[in-house]
Formats: C-alpha cells, structure tokens, sequence
C-alpha cells in the first residue's frame, strides 16, 4: 500500500460508487496509471486493484478466476504490510475480510469497496477487463454510474498480444522451446480478445463522450509520462500533483522470454484489422505513440 492509501482511509465512510473508471486494455499500463492516481489527493484507491464487479456481472467465463484473484489480492496486501514494518489496522482488517468473503461482486458488495473514501476524494476502479464487456454490460455501466469518467488506454496490437503472452507463459510456467511451440502459444485465442479494440472502442464511444471517455495512446507512459498524467487531470477536472515513480515498470517482461520473429509476423498478420481500425479513427499523433 502506498503512503497515500495509508493516509486516504475513512473507517466510518458509508458505502458510495466509484467516479473513475479505467476499463483497459490489459497489459497497457493500467497498473501504472493505477499507482500514479493512488497518490493524488483527490482520488481513492481500495487497497487492491482491479474490484472486478462489472465482469462477473457479465463475462462469465472470468467468474472461475476471480476468487484466486481476491485470495491474491489480500494475500499481496498483508505481504507489503508485512514487508514495510506497518500493520494493518483492525479497521482496514475488518474491511479486507469483508471485502475478500461472503457473498461478493453484489450492488451493495460493489458500493461498499469504495466506503471507506474521504469526503472530497473521487473513488477509483481500474479493471482492464471492463473494456471487453458486450453491450448489455456497458449499457448497465452507463445506467449504474451516471455520473462516472472513463480512462481507456490503447496499446500497439502485437505489442500488447506479447506482453500478455508472456504474463500468462510466466503463470501458468511455461517456456516455448521452439518456434512450433511458440506458434501453438500464440492460438490462444485470449490474445486476440483482450486487444480487439475495433469490437470494444466503439461500444464505449457510442455511450459515452469525449467528456465521459479519455482514449490514451499507452507509448506516452515512456515518453511523456507527466503530460499524459497532466491530461487525466484536465480530463477530470482536478487541481495539479506531484507524482513519485514516474518512469517506474510496473510490472516489467518476464526474463528468458522473446518470442520468435516468425511468431511476431503471425500475430501481426492477425491484428493488422486492429491497425487499420485505428488508423481510421484516430489521429496520426495517436497512432505515432501506441508504442
């Protein structure tokens, strides 16, 4: 937990829904904005990313993942608390336990995981996932948080395929011994869903715009990481901050692992709708910094 998660906490707060809402794309930095945003003092984060309410609503194969995702989440939380030399109080205990037991992912479950925000702060919910929903699940979005903001950052296609691939070889402990073995990694076919943004993006702008929905090329986080950061908070109408850790890796590449350039051709190959996609909607700036 970061210094300003220790500070941001209300145990009597009373159960709200989130203002913010980062729904992806998966491996395109939603872990960073979500460090970044933890430290301005007009957002909350929960102690864990990624509340996943929306998804188990209406994804659900993600539903047979998702209680390790909460174990996991907890157990990580007790670890850094562990490692720092700072206990957890008993309210934020209470609250971990509440949070990663009984009956979850309800209404009440899902307002609750925001109660303990201060008055004056915005709470947050970044979840990757959300950008995948169909269109029934973003209708309920759109209904059930009327007055949230979206943040969608959109990475180069095969870089963001790889990046996962190599997250899910790294889970699952895996290593491709050959370019058969990587090209029978790249079939899965969960590479080619979470990136399809010319399915996912225009669901989202059909519903929401541009005053709802900030679309961010996810090549600006090396390359200007305060400028973007200077965007979300124009985006969202807040005051300036200061932010540690700028140029931090999240979650760097897993070591050992490069894939082949002939698996590379394949999955560009693959994708290369996803680029025309983009291309046709987005400004050539745009396309300049996916990566």
């Amino acid at each position: 937990m970061t210094d300003a998660e220790q500070i941001a906490w209300d145990p009597e707060g009373k159960p709200r829904k989130p203002r913010i809402i980062g729904i992806g794309a998966q491996k395109a930095g939603t872990s960073w904005l979500s460090e970044m945003l933890a430290q301005h003092p007009r957002i909350w984060t929960p102690p864990f990313k990624e509340v996943q309410f929306f998804s188990h609503r209406f994804v659900p194969e993600h539903r047979k993942w998702l209680p390790w995702h909460f174990r996991r989440s907890k157990e990580n939380l007790i670890r850094r608390h562990i490692a720092s030399g700072t206990p957890l109080s008993p309210e934020m205990l209470a609250y971990v336990a509440e949070i990663t037991s009984g009956r979850m992912f309800t209404e009440g479950w899902y307002r609750r995981v925001f109660a303990p925000a201060p008055q004056g702060t915005r709470p947050i919910d970044i979840t990757p996932e959300y950008s995948t929903l169909p269109d029934e699940g973003v209708d309920f979005v759109r209904d059930f948080l009327p007055q949230a903001q979206f943040i969608y950052i959109i990475r180069h296609p095969v870089d963001r395929a790889i990046s996962q691939l190599k997250m899910n070889l790294k889970r699952k402990g895996r290593k491709p011994a050959s370019l058969d073995d990587w090209l029978r990694e790249i079939e899965d076919p969960v590479l080619m869903n979470r990136g399809d943004y010319a399915a996912y993006l225009p669901r989202w702008q059909a519903r929401f715009g541009p005053d709802r929905l900030l679309v961010l090329p996810f090549g600006r986080i090396a390359r200007d990481p305060g400028g973007l950061l200077h965007d979300v908070e124009t985006f969202l109408d807040l005051p300036a901050a200061s932010y540690r850790g700028l140029h931090k890796k999240v979650f760097a590449a897993p070591a050992g692992l490069s894939v082949p350039d002939e698996a590379r051709a394949v999955l560009r190959a693959r994708l290369e709708p996803q680029f025309d996609f983009l291309a046709a909607r987005m400004p050539a700036e745009f396309m300049a910094d996916l990566r």
